[in-house]
């Protein structure tokens, strides 16, 4: 099923941050999100020239929508890490696939849709319940401000993989989209390393020097998040959406088992049983997209008719 390069993706992202853990250390985040950029502009670019393909694009609009809501929504979850405490920050953030049902459902209730999958939204709200287990969040009464950002921030989110989706089913290759949301990200982190540093009180360099292991750990965010991106967009291309979105919440596990072997972090039961959750709630979705399938392949040979598109849902 191809919703399932969704778990490939967040395997890599939770690679990704961990590396960019670690280089934070080195750089500012201006810099980080702007050489993530070009190391995936770079990599695609080599990518096109050897495998063949073009870069030109049909639909420039619609790139440029998608690289402007997602390096906001970037930018908006780095400024929440800052002010929340990480847990509360990421578990707003991963609010996004209940945001995309939402969007769904109403999408579906506008064009009179006679159905709606009811299971993959109990699925999604499962997930959200083990994350919030897992991360245990809390919300100082000074941080409601943040929290409404990191909100947001999930919101703007789930605007960008429907883009991603819709984009996909327009007729872009996803090496294509990948390239001008990294194009837009590179842009976004040279305008906030330039402007970033006018409003800040103390003394920041617009760059900082690169050492051995800053410059392998900003390759390895770059082709990591590049990867992964690619596989996220092949998801949401060929995949069912509400699957596709629940199985992005295997990345909170990921990146608790990295914590776990890198920085010795220590779980709690509750924690624990929140990672059951949510494979548990990421299985009982994708057995379900599968029954669905498998329904819709027997309908179809009942009535004689073919659906090449069902063998990619």
């Amino acid at each position: 099923m191809q919703s399932l390069w969704m778990l490939f993706a967040s395997f890599v992202f939770a690679i990704m941050g961990v590396c960019v853990k670690l280089a934070s250390g080195y750089y500012s985040t201006s810099e980080i999100v702007m050489y993530r950029g070009i190391v995936g502009i770079v990599f695609i670019a080599v990518l096109v020239k050897v495998r063949g393909g073009t870069l030109k694009t049909p639909l420039p609009w619609h790139h440029l929508w998608r690289g402007i809501v997602g390096v906001t929504s970037l930018w908006l979850w780095f400024y929440s890490i800052g002010a929340l405490p990480l847990a509360t920050a990421m578990t707003l953030n991963y609010m996004s696939p209940i945001w995309m049902a939402g969007m769904l459902f109403f999408d579906g209730w506008r064009r009179g849709a006679s159905r709606f999958e009811w299971g993959l939204v109990a699925a999604i709200g499962m997930s959200f319940v083990g994350v919030t287990m897992l991360l245990q969040p809390s919300i100082q009464s000074n941080q409601w401000f943040a929290a409404l950002v990191a909100l947001f921030s999930g919101f703007l989110s789930a605007l960008a993989y429907l883009q991603v989706r819709k984009l996909g089913h327009m007729g872009e290759p996803e090496y294509r989209v990948v390239f001008y949301f990294s194009v837009t990200g590179a842009a976004g982190g040279i305008l906030g390393a330039l402007i970033i540093p006018l409003f800040s009180t103390g003394t920041m360099p617009l760059w900082h020097a690169h050492s051995g292991k800053g410059a392998l750990l900003l390759l390895a965010v770059g082709l990591c998040a590049t990867i992964a991106q690619m596989a996220m967009t092949r998801a949401y291309r060929l995949g069912k959406a509400l699957v596709t979105a629940n199985l992005q919440y295997t990345g909170i596990v990921f990146s608790t088992v990295w914590g776990i072997l890198i920085w010795s972090d220590a779980l709690s039961l509750l924690a624990w049983a929140g990672i059951l959750v949510i494979l548990g709630s990421g299985m009982v979705s994708t057995i379900y997209n599968n029954r669905n399938v498998v329904n819709k392949r027997a309908a179809i040979e009942e009535s004689g008719e073919s659906d090449p598109i069902v063998a990619e849902t």
